[in-house]
């Protein structure tokens, strides 16, 4: 990656349209992509008719970030895709709401593991959006589609999905 890049990625990413029009923002990015803790104030714009978080806001703030770190994490010669995701309202969100999202040593290496196992494989991540007490509002899912990627198979952003 451009040594630009990889000093203001944190920053170009709260620049990205779908997370900055929601309001979402990124306070952390471990350069190992295995933590990443994002927020999300109360504004006029991302709250919904009876003045809580706008449920598609919160989605959105767990909607790409357990992709790309194991994409970042896996390198490569791995194909990492989205294949569902469901988001589970506990409680209305309002103020400051946050999410942290971790990946460890050990789930990594359980994939590549199942990987030399399986042709492909489908892993499921989760993370809790918690309000300012850290109670949690919403409980996000997401299954994640993984395989090797093929001898000669380049990795391209507009890929095709499997």
């Amino acid at each position: 990656m451009n040594p630009f890049l990889k000093r203001n990625i944190r920053r170009l990413i709260n620049f990205w349209p779908p997370l900055l029009g929601a309001g979402i923002r990124v306070t952390r990015l471990d350069a190992d992509w295995r933590a990443v803790d994002v927020e999300m104030k109360l504004r006029w714009w991302n709250r919904n008719y009876v003045g809580t978080h706008y449920g598609g806001s919160l989605y959105s703030m767990a909607d790409p970030f357990y992709m790309v770190m194991l994409i970042e994490n896996l390198g490569r010669e791995y194909v990492v895709w989205d294949k569902s995701a469901s988001i589970r309202f506990r409680k209305p969100g309002k103020g400051t709401v946050r999410a942290e999202f971790r990946l460890s040593e050990e789930q990594i290496g359980e994939i590549k593991e199942a990987l030399g196992k399986e042709e492909k494989i489908e892993r499921e991540f989760g993370v809790e959006v918690k309000d300012a007490e850290g109670a949690v509002i919403a409980e996000v899912k997401k299954l994640l589609h993984f395989r090797r990627r093929e001898a000669g198979e380049e990795f391209k952003k507009d890929e095709e999905k499997d």
